[in-house]
């Protein structure tokens, strides 16, 4: 076990754990978050997506000693209920969740791209979105999200 400090969100958290814990369990154990999500634990759907300065990780995968010292943000982190960031607003609006339990892959991911390329093409929305799975189908609703997330 090892004391390791985290910064989530802007705040400063320190979690009591084995460094080569993933940060995903950090996260929801330690640091009381509800996401990210576990979804298959070998980072191929995305379900437990982070940012990690600025870059979209599996956190799943990520031992959470490597994440000390860097710039964390979850789905929280983005925005509330009242103020939701952009990129959450766009996916309200385009309906694009029906279960929304990968919904930290996908929003977290469009963020990333929108920050690296406000306008991007099809090709950098695909490479963005490689690797993130949505099991109930909701893929024409996310890209209309991305669309309009890209317009705000």
């Amino acid at each position: 076990m090892a004391h390791i400090s985290l910064k989530v969100n802007g705040k400063a958290h320190l979690v009591d754990v084995d460094p080569e814990c993933p940060l995903l369990y950090a996260l929801r154990d330690n640091a009381g978050l509800n996401n990210p999500r576990f979804g298959c634990g070998l980072g191929q759907c995305g379900a437990c997506t982070v940012l990690v300065n600025q870059l979209p990780v599996r956190s799943c995968m990520l031992p959470v000693a490597r994440a000390s010292g860097k710039e964390i943000v979850t789905l929280e982190g983005l925005g509330t209920p009242e103020h939701p960031h952009p990129v959450q607003k766009a996916f309200i609006e385009a309906q694009a969740f029906q279960c929304g339990y990968c919904l930290n892959g996908w929003v977290l991911a469009t963020k990333a791209l929108l920050d690296k390329h406000p306008h991007p093409t099809n090709d950098e929305v695909a490479s963005a979105f490689e690797g993130l799975i949505c099991r109930c189908g909701s893929h024409a609703q996310i890209a209309a999200a991305v669309r309009l997330a890209a317009r705000a």
